[in-house]
């Protein structure tokens, strides 16, 4: 198989799965929208960030690896890569929506879970709205 080919394969599949954790993203922060102390929903979409965050990033780097360049394997390198190249902006938001990642950890504390539900919802689904767009068009 021509490798070309199934680097192209891998970073299309990867932006599926993307894809299906962003519209379920999407789906959890429509319904807190709607009940915003219902901590089960609350749970639901820092659940759903995390892995969102992941396939971003991941499909970002099968992205960059179709793109030729290689060797970019941590989250962060991604990221700054990424903005280098032009497929995402605002680099440091990107950061920060990893650290974040990193505070889902102690979403079992109420403040904690709260503050970080509240960056999702203002801060972070607008990335993942906007790399979500590029890579469609990509993708087509």
């Amino acid at each position: 198989m021509n490798n070309d080919f199934s680097e192209d394969v891998r970073w299309k599949q990867r932006f599926q799965n993307y894809e299906k954790a962003y519209l379920s993203l999407i789906e959890s922060a429509e319904a807190l929208a709607q009940e915003p102390s219902n901590r089960f929903i609350q749970d639901s979409l820092i659940q759903r960030y995390e892995y969102t965050i992941e396939l971003a990033w991941k499909t970002l780097k099968n992205y960059l690896e179709e793109l030729g360049f290689v060797g970019v394997t941590s989250p962060k390198k991604v990221i700054r890569k990424a903005y280098q190249e032009g497929i995402i902006t605002e680099a440091d938001k990107w950061i920060t929506a990893l650290n974040d990642r990193n505070r889902t950890t102690h979403a079992y504390e109420e403040t904690m879970a709260k503050t970080v539900a509240a960056a999702i919802m203002e801060n972070h689904i607008p990335l993942f709205r906007d790399l979500y767009v590029t890579l469609k068009r990509e993708a087509a």
